[in-house]
C-alpha cells in the first residue's frame, strides 16, 4: 500500500509531466476539469478559500469599487471588452482579489509566498519569478487586477495563437522574441526545481536538460540555435497532442 507522502509524490510527479507537454508533445494525461480549476485558481494571487466563483453571488456594488480600486484599473465595462470574461465573472474575480490584496496590487515577494503553499516539497521560487513577470505586463513590480484577468482571459478562454503567444512570453525571459536554450534551460530546471527531489518514481538528474533537446529538435527548424515565435506556432499547431494541451482550461470558469 502507497503512503500519503507516496501519492503526493505521485500526484506531484503527474503535474511536471503535464507540464512537459507544451514543451515537448508528449501525449498529456487527463485530468478532471475540477482539479485543474482549483490549482489554477491556487496558486493566482486573487484566490481565497472561502470565495467562489458563482456568478450569482456578484452585486452591483462591486462595479463602483472596481472604479475605486488604489491601483486605478479601467472601468468595467472596458474590461469587459477587452477580456472574454461578463461583467458578473469579472465583478466575482475582483472581490476574490480584494479579499487577498486589499491595496489593488501583488508584488512579487507575495506572489511567490502564495505559489509556494501548493509545492511544499520543491523550491518553487525560480518558477514563481518567471510566472510573476510574465502576468506584470508592464514590468512595473506589481501585478495589477487589470493585469490579473487579461493574462487569466489569455489562459482560460483565448483563442489558440492567444494561449502559444502567452506561453513563448513565458519562456522568453529577457523579452528579446527568441527563446535560446539557456532560457528554456532555466526554465525547465525551475520546474524540476519546483516538484521537489522526492518525486515518485523520482526523476534523473538529466530531466531538465534532456527535456530542452526535445524542444529545440522540434521548434528549432532551421537549427540556429534559437527559437522563434514563427517557429514555435508553426511546430505547435502541427502537434495534435499541443493542440489537446491547449484546451485543457476550457470553461473552467
Amino acid at each position: 500500500m502507497k503512503s500519503r507522502s507516496q501519492d503526493q509524490s505521485l500526484s506531484e510527479s503527474t503535474e511536471l509531466d503535464r507540464s512537459y507537454d507544451l514543451l515537448t508533445g508528449n501525449p498529456p494525461s487527463k485530468p478532471s476539469k475540477k482539479s485543474i480549476k482549483q490549482r489554477l485558481l491556487k496558486l493566482l494571487p486573487c484566490y481565497h478559500s472561502g470565495s467562489s466563483l458563482s456568478v450569482n453571488q456578484s452585486n452591483e456594488s462591486d462595479d463602483v469599487e472596481l472604479s475605486a480600486v488604489r491601483c486605478r484599473p479601467e472601468a468595467l465595462e472596458r474590461l469587459v471588452e477587452q477580456t472574454n470574461f461578463s461583467k458578473k465573472e469579472l465583478q466575482v474575480l475582483y472581490r476574490g482579489f480584494k479579499n487577498e490584496c486589499p491595496s489593488g496590487a501583488v508584488d512579487e515577494e507575495t506572489f511567490k509566498n502564495i505559489y509556494s503553499q501548493f509545492f511544499p516539497q520543491g523550491d518553487t521560487n525560480m518558477y514563481a519569478h518567471f510566472l510573476f513577470e510574465a502576468f506584470d505586463a508592464h514590468n512595473s513590480g506589481s501585478v495589477s487586477f487589470v493585469d490579473f484577468v487579461l493574462s487569466l482571459s489569455i489562459i482560460l478562454r483565448g483563442s489558440i495563437n492567444d494561449k502559444l503567444n502567452w506561453a513563448f512570453n513565458l519562456y522568453d525571459l529577457n523579452k528579446d522574441g527568441c527563446i535560446t536554450k539557456e532560457e528554456m534551460t532555466d526554465i525547465m530546471q525551475s520546474i524540476y526545481n519546483m516538484m521537489g527531489r522526492y518525486t515518485f518514481p523520482c526523476m534523473r538528474d538529466s530531466a531538465p536538460k534532456d527535456h530542452v533537446e526535445t524542444f529545440f529538435q522540434k521548434m528549432d527548424k532551421n537549427n540556429d540555435g534559437v527559437v522563434t515565435i514563427e517557429e514555435f506556432l508553426e511546430t505547435c499547431h502541427k502537434d495534435e497532442n499541443i493542440m489537446q494541451s491547449m484546451h485543457m482550461f476550457d470553461n473552467v470558469i
